[in-house]
């Protein structure tokens, strides 16, 4: 892909350059994702490694359902609820400065079918496989109390905006036909996006604490 061609160029030339820019603070995060409990049941933890100009993270969601107002399009009509036992991966990327980086991050995602309204304990998934996701991250890593002299100074509120296209899954050309029995027909169904709306488009704040080395 044209756009994560031109990243990774980017990322090789900012190495070079970062030695000869004024360095930046060394530093560990924990963080957790307020989105996942809030809208959709689960739960996501991430940890950053930040040295000078390079961002490192690793992050993994658990347990994401997504139901009512959060099923849109296809998955509507087809009468279908959303269970993620994970999403997880790392990134890699750039400083621009203290407060904002960018990361090339590869995902993977596992995606479990249900019929809305059932139990998922009473029911075996309709279908289940995984998705593989490549794409960018841009993220704001603020500490509103920087300047306290107490552990108050290590609390960061993270807001990002991810787009993370799928690549490939693990469905036979990315499709699964269906006899579906709420609407007595034969479906089909796409594997999905990773994002909001099934779309590769994700929005967070992260909250935690962050180290300095």
């Amino acid at each position: 892909m044209k756009y994560v061609s031109t990243f990774c160029l980017c990322i090789f030339i900012s190495l070079g350059i970062a030695k000869a820019q004024q360095p930046l603070e060394t530093r560990v995060n924990l963080l957790f994702g307020l989105s996942q409990p809030l809208f959709v049941d689960g739960f996501n933890i991430e940890g950053n490694f930040f040295y000078n100009r390079i961002a490192f993270d690793y992050s993994h969601g658990v347990s994401l359902d997504f139901t009512g107002s959060a099923i849109t399009g296809e998955l509507a009509d087809q009468q279908l609820e959303v269970h993620m036992p994970y999403t997880t991966g790392f990134g890699i990327g750039y400083r621009f400065n203290e407060w904002f980086n960018l990361r090339l991050e590869p995902k993977w995602h596992r995606f479990e079918l249900y019929y809305e309204g059932i139990s998922q304990e009473s029911q075996s998934p309709i279908v289940a496989y995984n998705t593989f996701s490549l794409g960018l991250g841009a993220y704001i890593n603020w500490l509103p109390f920087k300047r306290q002299d107490n552990f108050l100074k290590g609390i960061m509120v993270a807001p990002s905006i991810r787009f993370w296209p799928r690549v490939s899954s693990s469905l036979e050309e990315d499709v699964f036909t269906y006899f579906n029995e709420r609407t007595n027909e034969q479906v089909t169904h796409n594997a999905m996006e990773a994002g909001v709306g099934n779309t590769p488009f994700i929005f967070n704040v992260s909250i935690g604490y962050s180290l300095k080395l």
